[in-house]
C-alpha cells in the first residue's frame, strides 16, 4: 500500500488501544518500521495516538456531559460511537432571520419549555422537525441554536459510523441510536439526512437503502422520547414523501434578503471598525443571492483585506474585492 493511502486510512482510526482495528494499525507501523521506512512508521504513529488521545478525551468529554446510566451506543463492528456530543459553549446560537423564521423557531422552543402545561390539556410539543433549503443558511445552526436555548444536551448523528456494507447493520444501528434516547432528553441532529433518505422510487437505490428509509420511517413514526428530533436537508426534492409526513413541522430556511445581510454583516464586523464611507445597505442590495454562511465570509475576507493593508477601518474597495471573490461560490 502506497504512502497516501495509508496515511488516509490512518486518519480515519480512532477508537481505544485495545479495539482491534488499533492493534491492526499497530502491526502496520512495526512492518513499515522493519522495511526501513522509519519516516512513514513515525507518521503513522503520530497520526494514530493522535486519533487515540482525541477520541480518549471524547469519551472523557462523555461522562462527563452525560448522566450516569446513560451511554452512546456503538456499532458492533467497529465499536465507533453512532453520535458525538457536542459541548454547550461550542453551540452556534446568535442566528439573523426573518420576522416569519424567527417566529417558527422560537415557537418550538416555547412548546418544549411549555410542555408540562400543554400536557395538562392533552397536547405535546412540537418534536420532530425538519429544515429544508440552500446550502449554508443556517438549518444546522437553527438546531444548535434551539439546543442552546431549551437548554438540552446536544447530538449529532455520525452517518459515517451508521451506515454499514454489511446487511441489515445499518438499519440495526439507527435502531439502536434511537432506543438509547428513549429515557435521555436531547436534541438528537440528522444533519443532511437525505443521505439515507433519498426517496423509495429513486432507481439508483438499492434494496439495503430501501429497508433504511423504511426504519427510519417507522422510528419517527414511534418516536416518543423526552427530547427533540431535529433533520436538515438541502434536497427537498428528493427526500421520500412518507418521511415529509412523519415530522411535526417542516421548515424551509431561506436566503438572507437585504435587510438580514445587512444585519449579518454588522454582527460579523463588531469586533472592528466600518468607515463612514461605506453603504452596508447598497452592500447588501448586491449579496442579494448569498447564503447566511457566504454573506459571513464576504465580510471576514473584508476586515482581512483591511487589517493586512495596516488599516482600522473596513472600506468600500475591501467589500468590493471580497464580493468579487466570493461571487463564484453564489
Amino acid at each position: 500500500m502506497n504512502k497516501q493511502l495509508l496515511t488516509r486510512l490512518f486518519r480515519t482510526i480512532e477508537g481505544d488501544s485495545s479495539d482491534d482495528l488499533v492493534k491492526v494499525a499497530y502491526s502496520i507501523i512495526q512492518n513499515e518500521t522493519e522495511l526501513g521506512h522509519d519516516r512513514l512508521a513515525q507518521q503513522l504513529k503520530s497520526i494514530l495516538e493522535n486519533n487515540l488521545s482525541n477520541y480518549k478525551h471524547y469519551k472523557n468529554e462523555l461522562k462527563r456531559i452525560i448522566p450516569e446510566g446513560i451511554s452512546i451506543p456503538t456499532d458492533k463492528r467497529n465499536q465507533l460511537p453512532l453520535a458525538s456530543v457536542i459541548e454547550r459553549d461550542k453551540l452556534r446560537h446568535e442566528m439573523i432571520f426573518n420576522c416569519e423564521i424567527e417566529e417558527k423557531i422560537s415557537r418550538i422552543e416555547k412548546e418544549f419549555v411549555a410542555k408540562e402545561r400543554l400536557a395538562h390539556f392533552g397536547l405535546k410539543p412540537r418534536q420532530k422537525i425538519l429544515f429544508y433549503g440552500s446550502s449554508g443558511c443556517g438549518k444546522s445552526m437553527s438546531a444548535e441554536r434551539i439546543a442552546w436555548n431549551i437548554g438540552l444536551p446536544f447530538l449529532k448523528v455520525r452517518f459515517e459510523a451508521i451506515i454499514s456494507s454489511y446487511l441489515g447493520e445499518s438499519a440495526n444501528n439507527l435502531k439502536i441510536l434511537f432506543d438509547s434516547l428513549k429515557t435521555y432528553p436531547c436534541v438528537l441532529l440528522l444533519d443532511e439526512f437525505d443521505f439515507i433518505a433519498k426517496s423509495r422510487t429513486s432507481s439508483q437505490e438499492v434494496g439495503e437503502m430501501h429497508r433504511i428509509v423504511n426504519i427510519l420511517l417507522n422510528l419517527l413514526e414511534e418516536y416518543d422520547a423526552p427530547g427533540l428530533i431535529i433533520a436538515t436537508t438541502n434536497l427537498e426534492g428528493m427526500i421520500d414523501k412518507a418521511l415529509f409526513r412523519r415530522f411535526d413541522d417542516v421548515i424551509e430556511i431561506p436566503k438572507p434578503q437585504a435587510i438580514e445581510i445587512k444585519k449579518i454583516l454588522e454582527q460579523t464586523l463588531s469586533a472592528i471598525n466600518i468607515s463612514k464611507n461605506v453603504s452596508l445597505q447598497d452592500i447588501s442590495k448586491k449579496m442579494i443571492g448569498f447564503s447566511a454562511a457566504l454573506t459571513v465570509k464576504v465580510a471576514k475576507d473584508a476586515a482581512k483585506l483591511a487589517v493586512i493593508s495596516g488599516r482600522r477601518e473596513v472600506e468600500t474597495i475591501d467589500f468590493e474585492k471580497s464580493l468579487n471573490e466570493n461571487q463564484q461560490y453564489k
